[in-house]
Formats: structure tokens, C-alpha cells, sequence
């Protein structure tokens, strides 16, 4: 059955206007016959023939009128198909079902006619089509890669409610959903980004980290020759990046280079730091080298401010590695050798004389360590709290919770009648009494949010950082000194070594020196971890000072419960990957499960053929991993990876929203992926 074309709208009004305006004329010509009869006659013989004549232009002509609209209609979709199908831009017309159900030539050229149905390539577009037909997006953007070529697809949703023969025009459900396809070619575009970011100059900066001793440790004729190759072995390096290296110090060089060689850089783990060890012409001593790089700044200046921030964090780990900086992202390279002890003292003199000025030029001295304080925290605290005091300061150690290691030590402070009763402050006491004539001392801890209270940080404008764990990218960045030195053996030997430059004969009582003495014996295991001359040389000071080995001893034992404990932990442990020992403490049962499970970490080294212990413990809803080694393996870096730190032989993590078990298979994952990526 045929439709019949119907007048709508608009038209169908405009095509009546003869017959309306006859309609509006009868009213005259009743009139006229009141006027006049005659004059009456003339105007209905005109109205009749117009009438006439209306009806059948009306009528007669109606068909021709329409007939004619439609072949324009017709012709003006046939324009405007034509235009479509030889638009320059890729376009096409998909369903629900992901098949094209139109496309203009251009479309069919760039994907062939015989792709468009292809399964592989339409599947390619499932994303982007789930994206319009499976939500409420109106748009969706997506990226393909197709004959070597970059496009951005642009989907857009096609209303097609009340459009009439849905059907007859597709050969489709009504209810189906369309949705129209533009394809842009981004293939030069991407080659110009691409190109753009590859010849992005990178700044970076090496430093010799043992130059002095390297040199001492060879013949005097032969420290020039050391001192070519090594220039030799990095202008090589940088040189087959078609980079630029000059050499600012006689053991610092600043390089340049493009970003494309960066990610080949990081790929072999900057071999640079391998090689020149391998530099030997009867050194004792094998060189290292520090390098940072600063690269994603917006400009050359903050790359090269990158650059020193990422050599600082090197230095301040250690040395022995490389660190980049990317944006606020820092990301680390080697670091696996132990570093030196440096022999002079003079660090520690320049760093004693700065904090006895700024003594000087403040009235409050407050010292806090990290959070869950241990034997070393509390020594560096005390030990600076008697420097303050014998300069007329007053002074606070911010103590928060006290763990069972370090009860003995606090209550003979408190129990002391020479100690006021403010000498411990709580972190909340602490915030009352700041004020801008205050200097925070931190020590054992260079984390801000590992502080007692991290709020002084902010408070406080004069901050010193006594530490000696590696650092992390996330530091005290506002501190007005700092002195970490990660081969030191503990935060109190540091302290040590500063009280006998800061002041002059300053005298310390023998739980002091006690307090220090304990640190030293806890952070190095009883000397047999991380023990330099100058751990000997602070023991010794201390020794004089009064600390007394078997009063110390005494206040290190532990309550049975806790050998308890660190004979369970033994007895559960198990051998992981050959070489490492994991195993986990109940700490219901104890007052400071860290304190334990770090001393039997340090049990389970051992075991003869174990490089790096470690141990897990739930301690307020957080489970803590303590991490050990002898030399062979650096337990720092496996930690970082789980967000701690720490030492190449002593660090530790926590886990938050974890428990035990699954912590240790996170912890074993971790172990296994940088054994197969060579990184420990």
C-alpha cells in the first residue's frame, strides 16, 4: 500500500493562502449589496471567478508543486550524500553491535572495504564504542594505531528517536543505538611530539664520591693516570649518548644530553657506576661516582636545579648510585656497595660550630626523634639535650609513646632529682611551646612524618636534621642544617663526635653517656654491624664520660617473655630464594614486638648461608618489617620498594591495611622481581 504524501507545517499553510484570502473577501462582498445593488453583483461574479481559479490552482496544481519539492529534496540529499561520501575527513556511521554500517569513501580508503567488517580491527574499537553505548558519555576519544599510522577516533552518540523507517533505511531494529565515527590521522603530529620530546636536553651532575681516598690510596706518580681514565671512562659513556660532559671540580662533571637516550640509560641501570670500579692501577680503594639527573621541567634552569636536588639525595644515601628526578617523582639506580668511613672529622666540626650559633641566637632547644623511639633516638636526643643545657638553653625531648627498650633509661631520667620535670614533653605539650625563638632538632630521622610530631616541622622555622639513615625522596626539606652521614653506625655516634666541638668542656652525667652508649651497642648489634673507627672513637668518648659497659648491659636485658618470643620467630622461619630467611613475631605476647622482631632479625643472620633476614609483626593494626644483612645484599633498597628505608644492612617498612601473611607475600613478590631484574 502506497503512502500518500502529505502537506505539513509551514507548507500546507502557505500553499491555503488563496482560499483563506477568498474566505476573508466574502465578508466584503455581502457587504457591497447594502451599499449597492449592481455594485454587489459585479464584486460576487469577481469573487466566483477568483474563487475558481483558486480552487484550481489549488488542487491542479498541488501535485506538480509537491512533485517538484520532492525531486528538490531528493537532489539536495544526493548533494548532500555526495559531500559525505567525498568529505576529506574519515567518517563513518557504527552500531551497538560494532559493525559500520556506512562509511564515506574516504573512510573505505584509509581502512580498505575489506577491513570494515574485519574482527580484528573492530575490536580494536570495543573500548571506545562500550565507552558511548554502555554509559551515559555522550563522547568518547579514542587512540588506534593501523598501518603504521596514529589516529584519534571521535565517537559521538546519535540520537535517532522519532525518525521515521529506521528499518527500510538500515535494515535494523528500531530501537538500535548509532553512533557516528570522525577519523583523525595524528601520525605527523605524534612524529613531532615525539621528536620534540626526544630532543628535550637533560642536565645531570657526576661526582666522584671517594676522590680523596681513592688518590691517597695509590702511588703519587700514578694519582694523574687514575684521575685520565676515570675522565676517560665517563666522557666515553656520555660521548656514545651524544651527550656533552665538562668537568667543573677536578672530581665533579656536568653533563648534557638528550631525553631519547634517557630511557636506555635507566634500562642498564646506568653501567657507568659498574665500570669505573673496574679502574685499578693499584688503587686500594675502588672509585665511585654519584650521578643525578633532573629531567620533565619546563625549563633548562629547573632541569638543572633537578639535577642538584637528585645528586644531594645520591650523596645523602650514600653514594654509589644514580638518582633522577622526574617531576616529583624520584627514581633510584644502584647503590648496592657499602660506603666508606670517612676518616677526618672535619664535617662534624663545621656542622658542631653551625648548631652552637644557632644555639646562641635562640632561647628553646626542643629534640625529638621518630616515632616508636629506640635506644639510638633517645641517646642522640639526650646527648644533644646536654650540649643545649650547658649553653643555658632551655631544652624538651619530645616523647610520645615509650616502647619497653627504652622504659629503663626514661624512668632513670625521671627518678634523677638533677633532671626537671619538663625534661620529656608529649607531642601536644611540645606544640605549646614553640615560638619563633625555637630551634627543632631532629635525630635518627630525616622522614617528616616519621617525627614525633610532624606538626613542629611546620611550626618552627629554625630545623636541624641529625641523622644517619639513607634518604628518601620524601625529606625535611626546610631544615636550616643537616647533617646525615649514612656511614655512620648510629644517630648517637654522630652526636658524639658533635659534643666534642660544640662546646668547650662540656661535662656529662653517666646516665647520659649511658643513654649514647646503649644507642651505639643497639644500632650496631654490639659492634659487629655497620662499626667504623670513629664508632670505636665515640664508644671511647663516651667511656670517659662515664657509660659504664655492664650498667648499659643490664638495662639492654630482656623480660623472658621476649626470648620467648625471638625463639618462636627462629623456629618458624623459613629459607626464601636460597640465601634469604623469612618468618614472622606474635607480638601479643610482648610489650614491643618491633624491638623484638628487630632483634630477631638480627638472630637470624645466624644461619650459615643467609644473606638478609626478615621479620613481620602486627603492631597497632600495622604490620612492621624489620630487615637485616651482613654486606652481601642491600636491604635498604628492597625496603624502599615497600615505601621504608633505612641501611644497606639495617632498615625496615610498614604495611598498612595488610596483615601478616599477606605483607610477607607482598615482601617475597618484591624479593623475587629485583633477583630477576638484577637488582640485588
Amino acid at each position: 500500500m502506497k503512502r500518500k504524501v502529505v502537506l505539513r507545517g509551514k507548507l500546507k499553510i502557505y500553499m491555503m493562502w488563496p482560499i483563506i484570502l477568498g474566505l476573508l473577501m466574502l465578508p466584503a462582498v455581502i457587504a457591497t449589496y447594502f451599499f449597492d445593488r449592481k455594485a454587489g453583483y459585479v464584486a460576487t461574479a469577481g469573487f466566483a471567478l477568483y474563487a475558481v481559479i483558486a480552487v484550481i490552482l489549488y488542487f491542479g496544481l498541488r501535485k506538480k508543486v509537491l512533485r517538484s519539492m520532492v525531486r528538490f529534496a531528493l537532489s539536495y540529499d544526493d548533494v548532500q550524500k555526495k559531500l559525505l561520501d567525498e568529505l576529506e575527513l574519515p567518517y563513518g556511521l557504527i552500531g551497538t553491535q560494532g559493525k559500520f554500517l556506512w562509511s564515506n569513501e574516504k573512510l573505505r580508503d584509509m581502512l580498505h572495504s575489506d577491513v570494515m567488517n574485519d574482527e580484528e580491527f573492530l575490536n580494536n574499537l570495543n573500548e571506545a564504542r562500550k565507552q558511548v553505548f554502555e554509559t551515559e558519555e555522550k563522547q568518547a576519544e579514542f587512540e588506534l594505531v593501523y598501518n603504521s599510522k596514529n589516529y584519534k577516533i571521535l565517537f559521538e552518540k546519535i540520537d535517532i528517536t522519532g525518525i521515521d523507517d529506521v528499518e527500510n533505511l538500515f535494515g535494523i531494529e528500531e530501537d538500535i543505538e548509532l553512533a557516528t565515527a570522525y577519523f583523525f590521522d595524528e601520525t605527523e603530529l605524534k612524529w613531532y611530539q615525539k621528536e620534540n620530546y626526544e630532543q628535550q636536553l637533560v642536565a645531570g651532575l657526576i661526582y666522584i664520591d671517594n676522590y680523596e681516598e681513592a688518590m691517597e690510596s695509590v702511588e703519587a706518580v700514578r694519582r694523574s693516570l687514575l684521575e685520565a681514565l676515570i675522565d676517560r671512562k665517563v666522557n666515553k659513556y656520555i660521548s656514545a649518548m651524544d651527550g656533552i660532559v665538562r668537568k667543573i671540580e677536578k672530581d665533579k662533571y656536568f653533563i648534557v644530553m638528550k631525553r631519547k637516550y634517557m630511557e636506555m640509560l635507566q634500562e642498564e641501570k646506568f653501567s657507568i657506576l659498574n665500570d669505573v670500579k673496574t679502574v685499578n692501577i693499584g688503587n686500594d680503594i675502588a672509585v665511585t661516582l654519584s650521578i643525578g639527573i633532573g629531567i620533565n621541567a619546563e625549563k633548562y634552569s629547573v632541569a638543572c636545579d633537578y639535577a642538584r636536588m637528585a645528586i644531594d639525595l645520591a650523596l645523602g644515601r650514600g653514594g654509589d648510585q644514580a638518582v633522577v628526578k622526574d617531576g616529583e617523582k624520584v627514581l633510584y639506580y644502584g647503590g648496592k656497595s657499602k660506603q666508606l668511613e670517612k676518616n677526618t672529622r672535619v664535617k662534624a666540626r663545621v656542622k658542631a660550630l653551625a648548631l652552637r650559633e644557632l644555639f646562641h641566637n635562640n632561647d628553646k632547644v626542643i629534640i625529638m626523634g621518630h616515632k616508636i623511639g629506640d635506644c639510638d633516638s633517645l641517646g642522640a636526643a639526650v646527648g644533644i639535650y646536654r650540649a643545649a643545657k650547658a649553653m643555658g638553653k632551655k631544652t624538651h625531648i619530645v616523647l610520645g609513646e615509650v616502647t619497653a627498650s627504652m622504659r629503663p633509661e626514661v624512668d632513670g631520667f625521671k627518678n634523677d632529682e638533677e633532671y626537671e620535670e619538663e625534661m620529656f614533653l608529649n607531642p601536644d605539650e611540645a606544640k605549646g611551646v614553640v615560638d619563633d625563638a625555637t630551634v627543632v632538632i631532629v635525630v635518627d630521622v630525616s622522614i617528616p612524618n616519621r617525627t614525633e610530631c610532624p606538626e613542629l616541622l611546620n611550626i618552627c622555622k629554625n630545623i636541624v636534621v641529625i641523622d644517619h639513615h639513607r634518604q628518601a625522596s620524601e625529606a625535611i626539606d626546610n631544615a636550616v642544617l643537616s647533617y646525615i652521614e649514612p656511614y655512620a653506625s648510629s644517630a648517637s655516634e654522630l652526636v658524639a663526635e658533635i659534643l666534642q666541638y660544640v662546646g668547650d668542656n662540656i661535662k656529662m652525667r653517666a646516665l647520659e653517656a649511658d643513654a649514647m652508649y646503649a644507642g651505639i651497642i643497639v644500632d650496631t648489634n654490639n659492634f659487629m654491624d655497620k662499626t667504623g673507627v670513629r664508632t670505636f672513637e665515640a664508644a671511647a668518648f663516651l667511656r670517659r664520660n662515664g657509660a659504664d659497659i655492664t650498667r648499659v648491659r643490664k638495662m639492654l636485658r630482656g623480660k623472658m617473655d621476649e626470648h620467648k618470643a625471638k625463639a618462636e620467630v627462629v623456629h618458624n622461619a623459613e629459607i626464601f630464594e636460597q640465601y634469604f630467611v623469612v618468618s614472622d613475631c606474635d607480638g601479643s605476647s610482648v610489650e614491643s614486638p618491633t624491638v623484638v622482631a628487630a632483634q630477631a632479625a638480627n638472630e637470624l643472620l645466624n644461619i650459615d648461608g643467609i644473606k638478609a633476614s626478615f621479620v613481620l609483626t602486627m603492631f597497632n593494626n600495622v604490620v612492621y618489617i624489620s630487615a637485616r644483612s651482613i654486606d652481601e645484599v642491600n636491604v635498604q633498597i628492597i625496603m624502599e620498594k615497600l615505601g621504608g628505608g633505612g641501611h644497606m644492612t639495617i632498615a625496615g617498612a610498614q604495611v598498612k591495611d595488610s596483615s601478616v601473611e599477606e605483607a610477607k607475600t607482598l615482601l617475597k613478590e618484591t624479593i623475587t622481581s629485583m633477583l630477576a631484574e638484577g637488582d640485588i
